[in-house]
């Protein structure tokens, strides 16, 4: 079966703008107009509403004169309304030479918001036309609403797609506008239409507030429609538009006799830049283009993907310029930690990855976030720990902080199965907490080896929330030795390096 050529027309800049809170500078929407064109190859982008106001103006001045010097000025679209031609004044003036006529595709909207007769909306409408096509501009026509005159007024509908067959139109635009539609009812009212007009250009323009966008342009392009409307991220009023990343994918995978010509690869690249300048941050579960899709979390996953690769689809983060990782905590296995370790250049025997695999899953029962830059630390810390018999644990403790007070701490400690518990004050937590420790080992008699240094560091690129490791150098008479401590928390995983000092000792 012969492959159908579709456009894609993104509209992130128009209608994703359109996401409550958002605003595109003039200088974000040049570098985004570029992108889009330039690297994802999207065949059209719609990039401003007419008249809106003069950061827009300047906004579309801009992008026109770029796209007019790199050969992309047909490709570039801006809404404009039935108003006697002042959008198109404000065209020419911006440089813009592709139009998106708003209409009325529903006998509901032209009644009560035109309050105008069919024919009277028709009449301005071929004004409008002729005047644009008289000024060099091109029209695509946009019905809005037309879900709900498919379903209300259907007459009214293809009376007027029969009245738009006789003008100087290059495309007509069916908007799902408040995202009602169905599959079966997007699939039945494009065809019904293709099937009337075979000729006419049709694009569907679905939106997701029922989060059937995806599934409602499958239908569309079964249906027999020829250019479809998506924003980058699903932005867009209210639930947003149809997702550029996961339709991509889609077609790309599921409709073989569709061509396209995005650039699958530098999706993410784009998403990422559009979720910087928009302030509206990707769902971590977002399909293509989410922090977490290509994270495998359960063991039994990254096993499988070790024999004969069991979990993997076709749907490959290396497509769109990412990687596969596996998370560590409360659900890895050995499997995940072994890929994480092979990822760094890291080998253990079995003996030490099941002690590393335990420390990882007491971590994730912390709800702490572990990452593969923090295996390393972990490792250090766990094979440390192993090193010597622990005859000293520290049971508890509380570490108090308050303002105009002094920090102090209540710890309790077992030494050789006796406990002891102390308090004491200090400069800060942890040296209230060293002053306590030295008055539980002066009741033993016994001095406690000098603190000469402590070093904290986390791993590189981690977070405030990382896992933080401290190492304390000890001097103990003439020798020098060091101890570490890993934790989310500052005081707490030098407390850990000074638990390992006390075994130490004892030993």
């Amino acid at each position: 079966m012969a492959s159908k050529r579709i456009e894609i027309m993104d509209t992130t800049l128009r209608d994703g703008e359109q996401t409550s809170g958002v605003s595109f500078s003039a200088s974000e929407k040049l570098t985004i107009a570029k992108l889009l064109l330039e690297e994802l190859k999207v065949d059209r982008i719609e990039i401003a509403s007419a008249r809106v106001s003069e950061g827009e103006f300047q906004a579309v001045k801009n992008v026109t004169k770029w796209a007019k010097d790199n050969n992309y000025l047909d490709q570039v679209e801006v809404l404009t309304f039935v108003d006697k031609g002042v959008s198109i004044d404000w065209m020419i003036e911006a440089g813009a030479v592709v139009q998106n006529l708003l209409t009325k595709g529903s006998l509901n909207h032209l009644t009560y918001q035109l309050k105008k007769t069919a024919d009277q909306h028709f009449s301005e409408i071929s004004e409008t036309i002729a005047l644009a096509a008289s000024k060099g501009i091109k029209t695509n026509v946009y019905l809005e609403d037309w879900s709900n005159g498919m379903r209300n007024s259907k007459n009214y509908v293809f009376e007027f797609l029969e009245f738009l067959n006789t003008q100087e139109v290059d495309r007509i635009m069916l908007p799902d506008t408040l995202g009602i539609l169905t599959p079966p009812e997007s699939y039945e009212f494009v065809k019904e239409i293709k099937e009337k007009y075979p000729n006419l250009h049709f694009d569907f323009h679905a939106h997701n507030d029922y989060d059937l966008s995806v599934a409602n342009v499958m239908s569309a392009l079964n249906a027999g429609a020829d250019g479809l409307h998506l924003t980058v991220n699903g932005m867009g009023e209210r639930a947003g538009n149809a997702p550029m990343a996961s339709t991509i994918a889609m077609i790309n995978d599921f409709m073989p006799n569709i061509d396209i010509g995005v650039n699958e690869k530098v999706l993410f690249t784009v998403s990422k830049l559009v979720e910087n300048f928009s302030g509206i941050m990707i769902p971590a579960n977002k399909p293509v283009i989410g922090a977490n899709v290509f994270t495998q979390t359960a063991g039994i996953h990254a096993d499988g993907d070790n024999k004969k690769n069991l979990y993997f689809s076709d749907l490959m983060p290396e497509r769109f310029g990412r990687t596969r990782k596996y998370a560590l905590g409360k659900a890895s296995g050995k499997a995940n930690i072994q890929k994480n370790l092979q990822e760094l250049g890291l080998s253990l025997n079995d003996d030490d990855l099941k002690k590393v695999t335990q420390r990882i899953i007491e971590l994730g029962d912390k709800k702490e976030v572990v990452t593969k830059e923090d295996l390393p630390y972990i490792i250090s810390d766990v094979l440390d720990s192993y090193s010597y018999e622990e005859h000293t644990k520290v049971n508890s403790y509380v570490l108090t902080h308050a303002k105009g007070l002094k920090p102090s701490t209540t710890v309790s400690i077992t030494i050789d199965g006796e406990t002891y518990e102390e308090n004491a004050s200090g400069d800060g937590q942890f040296d209230a907490f060293m002053k306590a420790l030295h008055k539980i080992y002066k009741q033993r008699d016994k001095q406690l080896p000098d603190l000469i240094d402590y070093a904290v560091r986390i791993p590189p690129g981690s977070h405030s929330d990382a896992l933080c490791e401290t190492i304390i150098t000890w001097k103990n008479g003439k020798n020098e030795f060091k101890t570490r401590g890993l934790d989310s928390d500052q005081t707490v995983s030098a407390i850990k390096a000074t638990e390992k000092m006390l075994n130490i000792i004892t030993n």
